[in-house]
């Protein structure tokens, strides 16, 4: 069986983790690019684009333009599973936007260090009814204690 959040292992890919979104942010094409896996099997499932492999990946990131890519992350979670394979998904939220994004890593220990082996990025609104009642019922106990 596996052994679930080795904690090197989880220390190793949060670092990881750290070095993509600092370089997302700054849009530092060369480190997002060294940060895939160089493979065919890579995959990318983004916005508006379903990008496979290594160097289709590689081309929309050269072409994306560089606009509103500061964003906050919330609820990040990042597993092990063993000493080579682990997940990081998180949710975003770019700076004026009511929607709120949310970005799923596969991440891959090879030969180079950990690598991104597939990754999916999604955008649901912020408003969502259930939302708006989780967070009142937050307020109500907050404003209790």
């Amino acid at each position: 069986m596996l052994e679930i959040n080795i904690p090197e292992v989880v220390a190793e890919v949060t670092e990881a983790f750290a070095r993509y979104e600092r370089a997302l942010v700054a849009n530092d094409v060369e480190v997002l690019d060294a940060l895939f896996w160089n493979s065919p099997h890579t995959l990318r499932f983004g916005i508006a684009e379903n990008l496979y492999g290594y160097e289709a990946i590689a081309a929309f990131r050269s072409g994306r333009p560089p606009i509103n890519l500061t964003r906050r992350l919330d609820n990040t979670v990042i597993i092990s599973y063993g000493r080579d394979l682990a997940t990081a998904n998180t949710e975003f939220r770019r700076e004026g936007s009511r929607l709120t994004g949310r970005q799923s890593h596969v991440w891959l220990r090879t030969t180079e260090g950990w690598r991104i082996a597939a990754a999916h990025v999604s955008l649901m609104p912020a408003t969502r009814a259930a939302d708006r009642a989780i967070a009142d019922e937050l307020a109500i106990v907050s404003t209790k204690e």
